[in-house]
């Protein structure tokens, strides 16, 4: 087992939404988000305590820096569960680029968001929420009201 390949290539689809997304404020605060953070960082907190999709045998997992993203667009957002967030993933564009997913592409299931969460200790998310806040002070982010803003 490994990861999902995620495919990159721009689809149709969004080679005729490229101008509309143009102006699209929340695909815009999500990008400054993603780009404000250093993933690694925080995917080196995940590979330590998080060892699904390192082993060779059995499908292939989402990589589990999406599953994380997803959490983060969830708390941000006000998404009060799971099988809401699969939705919104798969209805709004900012929140499938945040992903890394192509518009062609489903979110994951929302028992895999689930399944997630409850593999990660207090202590493990702790330490990611504390880097990742670190990293928007650093930037002048600040998260309000659950959503981050600049």
């Amino acid at each position: 087992m490994g990861y999902k390949q995620i495919d990159q290539n721009m689809t149709f689809a969004e080679v005729s939404l490229l101008k509309s997304m143009a102006h699209n404020r929340s695909l815009k605060r999500l990008e400054k988000i993603n780009q404000a953070i250093d993933w690694s960082k925080i995917e080196a907190v995940l590979v330590a305590h998080y060892a699904i999709g390192t082993s060779n045998e059995g499908a292939d997992a989402y990589p589990h820096l999406m599953f994380l993203k997803g959490l983060l667009i969830q708390k941000w957002y006000h998404i009060d569960s799971d099988p809401e967030l699969e939705n919104h993933i798969n209805d709004r564009i900012s929140f499938k680029k945040f992903l890394g997913l192509s518009f062609d592409q489903h979110a994951p299931d929302h028992s895999t968001f689930s399944r997630f969460r409850g593999r990660l200790s207090k202590e493990t998310m702790n330490t990611i929420n504390n880097a990742i806040l670190q990293q928007f002070a650093y930037r002048g982010l600040a998260i309000n009201e659950g959503v981050a803003v600049t």
